[in-house]
């Protein structure tokens, strides 16, 4: 009966192992892909696919042969000591010495690309950070297309995006925190006339879509000449952020112990010294997660940059849709903005992941 409990329990941790790992590479593999691609230049980049980074066998080009004018290609020619023909070169033709004869665009060009496959290690084209300082800057950048032209185009200015991006996000992360800080405390430990329905209408605006909110607050943000401005995408944030943000530092606060409290209040300690000196230490848990579902939520957000800022101060996401609009086909350049966008919320999130777990089931169990 042991020995099939145990057994039991083998299995289902090689299955939940199984599955965690499985999650794991869905999510790391086309991030890695990503970064790769970012470090390719365009020619590759559109040529192959960022997997040919790895070890691998490859047909690498090592000669071409150019048939004299006097060899009729419509009929079986000789080349290379064997007797073949055009189809057959078009198709490729695998020597004995290991080597491949293949027939390079059409019957006039003739030339004959020689190649051999050879087994090739990591990185064994070159790689650079040159797509990066495309982006990033706002200058003229050149690059070779697959088919060999000279494109010449305005970079983007990706760096003052980012700048743009991280102004908008850590205020607007920190401000909803500390006020829902504060009305987490009020609601959970002090008394006070219709605090049960204030806390009710608190709840019930989580599901209010904020869409329908953008038009009258573009309005009220026209007339106090907001619009356009950091103050006024802070102050929507933080609107949007402290419903949730209530909710959950509320169920996290309500559930610390009573008896800290009282011994506080006994020692004559104020509202606002026990909240500074005690509450907010206790709650780094909840304040971290949150902070984290925050920080994403602003950095990745579109609509609302787009609405209250709009090309006046263009953020990171605003910058990558003109990005796509103006050089959709550049995939150089997509892929190095797209891992710069990423850069800070991986941090952020591994940075505050130890405290994630922990938040998330703040005030779950009581007692």
């Amino acid at each position: 009966m042991a020995a099939n409990a145990k057994g039991q329990k083998i299995r289902s941790s090689i299955i939940v192992n199984g599955v965690l790992i499985l999650v794991c590479l869905v999510w790391l593999i086309p991030t890695l892909g990503v970064f790769i691609t970012s470090l390719r230049n365009s020619q590759d980049i559109l040529t192959s696919g960022w997997w040919t980074v790895l070890p691998h066998k490859e047909n690498i080009d090592s000669g071409e042969i150019l048939l004299e004018d006097n060899v009729n290609v419509d009929e079986p020619f000789e080349i290379e000591g064997v007797t073949t023909t055009f189809a057959e070169l078009r198709e490729g033709l695998q020597l004995e010495d290991g080597r491949t004869l293949t027939w390079y665009g059409n019957k006039r060009t003739r030339k004959i690309i020689v190649s051999q496959e050879k087994f090739v290690g990591f990185f064994y084209k070159p790689m650079s950070l040159e797509n990066y300082k495309d982006v990033l800057t706002g200058k003229e950048i050149s690059f070779t297309d697959a088919g060999g032209n000279q494109i010449t185009r305005k970079g983007n200015n990706l760096a003052d995006a980012f700048l743009n991006s991280v102004a908008v996000a850590v205020p607007a992360t920190i401000i909803p925190i500390l006020i829902a800080a504060f009305a987490a405390y009020g609601f959970s430990w002090l008394k006070f006339p219709g605090r049960g329905l204030i806390f009710t209408m608190v709840v019930a605006i989580l599901v209010v879509p904020l869409q329908i909110s953008l038009v009258p607050i573009l309005q009220d943000y026209t007339r106090l000449d907001l619009n356009g401005t950091f103050l006024g995408i802070w102050l929507a944030h933080t609107g949007f952020g402290l419903p949730l943000a209530t909710y959950l530092l509320f169920n996290y606060i309500s559930s610390l112990p009573r008896v800290l409290l009282e011994a506080a209040f006994l020692d004559g300690a104020s509202n606002f010294t026990i909240f500074t000196k005690l509450i907010l230490p206790l709650s780094i848990p909840a304040l971290a997660s949150f902070a984290i579902f925050q920080f994403l939520w602003v950095w990745n957000d579109y609509l609302v940059a787009l609405v209250f800022l709009g090309d006046k101060n263009r953020v990171i996401t605003y910058a990558l849709a003109s990005i796509v609009g103006e050089k959709g086909q550049d995939w150089h350049l997509l892929t190095a903005g797209a891992f710069v966008s990423m850069i800070l919320p991986l941090f952020v999130f591994f940075a505050l992941q130890r405290y994630f777990v922990r938040g998330m089931l703040a005030g779950s169990v009581k007692g």
